[in-house]
């Protein structure tokens, strides 16, 4: 009899502590003018007639501060009597942007890529968009990304890519320049595990031709390959970065690996993976330290056609455009962004940077990467100018100089680009 009237006492104090819980009475959005109140409702936790939880409240606040169109995203909570009224609070970012590079070829002609992209597409967070570059030769492509289109966690993206230009290929003490085309079409699905986790996966069909141009080959050297491909890819990203306009703080890892079917007299099955590291610090209240760190491996194939490249625009600032390739990479970018300039519309950065790296060489040893040729070391200073109301519409310019004596290298140049350079 006793336990029985314990165990009634329990259930109602139970019931009584559960009642005093206030729920959400109703979800307010304000400052939208693009995004849909729909689409923000679909992705967000907090719901209404929901028990309010702050904590979900703020991881909430964190998945709108990493789309492209939220430039800032608040919450405010008033307390009724025995309920809440949540608003949450953005403000948007332009996110329709025009593209535009140039820059000079391996044999120093003009270049230009041409390119628009709408970041918010319809309103939902989709990447939509596509560019047309004169390299020499005609290319261009389309992009398609949508994070939530099937639901808060599953996504996809389907990227076409017709790709032409002029690519120099090392043959032992050789150089040749051939013409390459990559044709692809690429499928994706996007698996948000968890706030800060996320999986994508997919698969690639393409086709490459390679189509020899001037410079010296051995007689067994291929002047024309044409290669069908299929690409298998796994992306793992970790991603604990905090955005406040143009500053970050935080880390994140991002995970890529491939496996390449192919067979020819040149290149067979092959893996490639890769990791890439960011740090970001905030320093004081108008600088940032920002550091990245690439470690990558493919199959070790005595081939010219190895896929991690040396080249200005992808990982050191003033080397020259394309002057190496290897199976293997280590390069850490580091560098210092103060901010000069900051008002309501645009900010200017100064940067001083140092860019490292090392290669394996097709069919060498991991031995190559502390091998003093081919370590690179660069240093420079640039200046970036930041719309605050443009999603990525940072214009940078650096100035790479080389601090170690190698021969046949760039003593430095200059590195144009839309974006941080990581």
């Amino acid at each position: 009899m006793i336990k029985k009237v314990l165990l009634g006492y329990f259930i109602l104090l139970s019931g009584l502590l559960l009642a005093q819980e206030k729920t959400i009475k109703d979800i307010e959005f304000v400052g939208l003018k693009k995004l849909k109140t729909t689409f923000i409702k679909k992705v967000i936790s907090t719901k209404k007639g929901a028990i309010l939880d702050t904590i979900l409240l703020k991881e909430d606040l964190v998945l709108l501060n990493r789309m492209p169109a939220v430039r800032n995203a608040y919450f405010t909570i008033f307390e009724n009597s025995n309920s809440y009224n949540v608003t949450i609070a953005i403000v948007e970012n332009q996110t329709i942007l025009p593209e535009f590079n140039a820059w000079t070829t391996t044999n120093k002609q003009f270049a230009y890529k041409l390119g628009i992209y709408d970041y918010n597409f319809l309103g939902k967070n989709i990447s939509f968009g596509g560019f047309y570059q004169k390299n020499i030769f005609n290319s261009y492509g389309v992009h398609f990304k949508a994070p939530q289109l099937f639901s808060k966690k599953w996504g996809a993206s389907i990227n076409y890519l017709n790709w032409k230009s002029e690519e120099p290929l090392y043959f032992e003490n050789n150089t040749a320049n051939y013409s390459y085309q990559n044709t692809s079409l690429e499928f994706l699905a996007i698996h948000q595990l968890h706030l800060k986790h996320q999986l994508n996966f997919g698969i690639t069909f393409f086709r490459e031709k390679y189509q020899y141009l001037s410079g010296e080959i051995a007689a067994d050297i291929p002047r024309k390959l044409n290669l069908k491909k299929v690409l298998f890819k796994g992306v793992y990203v970790f991603d604990n970065l905090t955005y406040y306009n143009h500053y970050i703080s935080g880390f994140k890892t991002s995970l890529h690996t491939q496996f390449v079917t192919t067979e020819n007299n040149y290149q067979h099955h092959f893996l490639i993976a890769w990791n890439d590291f960011f740090y970001f610090k905030r320093i004081a209240s108008t600088a940032n330290w920002a550091n990245r760190l690439r470690f990558g491996l493919a199959s070790n194939s005595n081939t010219p056609f190895a896929p991690f490249a040396l080249d200005n625009n992808i990982n050191i600032r003033g080397v020259g455009v394309l002057i190496d390739r290897g199976t293997g990479t280590f390069v850490l970018n580091s560098e210092y962004r103060q901010t000069l300039y900051d008002q309501n519309k645009i900010a200017i950065q100064s940067n001083f940077f140092v860019d490292l790296g090392s290669w394996r060489k097709p069919g060498g040893a991991l031995s190559d990467f502390i091998k003093s040729q081919n370590i690179h070391l660069y240093s420079g200073v640039g200046l970036r100018f930041i719309s605050k109301k443009i999603y990525n519409a940072t214009f940078r310019i650096d100035y790479g100089f080389r601090l170690n004596n190698l021969q046949n290298n760039a003593k430095g140049g200059f590195v144009f680009g839309i974006g941080q350079y990581f």
